[in-house]
């Protein structure tokens, strides 16, 4: 006898937390409280049930087959599919919750390129638009580079508040679209999630967009292509900056 009651008020307290933390009629989001399919069943045992079972893996079999339990219990399979269900509701709404522009709240008046750059960020991150950005100046050792850089996939590699908070320097590197080193004549071309690098021989660099199969030309002198407008950032900061913006249009 006393066995039983120590045995049985060292269940009393851990059921009855359960029992006040779980609602009579669980819903998808509720399961989400339970780690597996063990924790639910505790969760339908009553203090009761273990005083007189004395027997945990016993009482939750009664509750699987149906015996105990407050209301309908779930079966395993049942269980596993409604958590599922309800973690993969949970990512999708996490996923939809407007992200913070790392342009936010930064005073950028002073700093053309930053500025665009901030105007065009939530456009490029929602893959409304793509923008590539053309820069030439020198590097940290004095040496004369330039690129095409595709903005949505330095977006997506890298944090960008550094560079919004001028504590970084937003340079072509040579693993962008296009990056030649002036000084030591070291060239690279790499195709990006986006744009497609294209070396034509009369036409020159061409970037297709992977999206719409669209072409940008980049040639200062030539149509810059479908859905595509060409901007020249006047700024002291770089010795030249050119933006392509290219409206992206899903195919049907």
């Amino acid at each position: 006898y006393q066995r039983r009651v120590t045995w049985g008020w060292k269940h009393h307290r851990k059921m009855t937390e359960l029992e006040e933390a779980v609602p009579r009629e669980l819903d998808d989001q509720s399961l989400e409280r339970f780690a597996s399919y063990e924790d639910y069943l505790d969760s339908q045992i009553t203090s009761t049930d273990l005083y007189y079972l004395e027997d945990e893996d016993l009482a939750r079999q009664l509750v699987e087959l149906g015996y105990r339990g407050k209301g309908e219990v779930l079966s395993r399979e049942e269980f596993q599919a409604r958590k599922e269900a309800a973690e993969q509701a949970q990512r999708a709404k996490l996923q939809n919750v407007p992200k913070v522009l790392a342009s936010a709240n930064k005073d950028l008046t002073q700093h053309p390129l930053l500025s665009a750059l901030a105007d065009r960020e939530e456009l490029v991150r929602n893959g409304k638009l793509t923008t590539i950005i053309f820069i030439r100046d020198r590097n940290s050792k004095g040496q004369e580079i330039s690129g095409y850089i595709d903005y949505a996939n330095r977006l997506k590699t890298e944090n960008f508040e550094p560079y919004f908070e001028k504590k970084k320097r937003f340079l072509p590197k040579a693993t962008d679209l296009s990056f030649y080193n002036w000084e030591t004549q070291t060239s690279t071309a790499n195709d990006s999630p986006n744009f497609q690098v294209i070396a034509d021989h009369e036409a020159g660099l061409l970037f297709k967009n992977k999206r719409d199969r669209k072409v940008v030309n980049v040639d200062p002198k030539a149509d810059p292509g479908d859905n595509t407008k060409r901007l020249e950032i006047k700024t002291h900061e770089y010795i030249q900056v050119v933006l392509w913006d290219h409206m992206t249009r899903r195919k049907s």
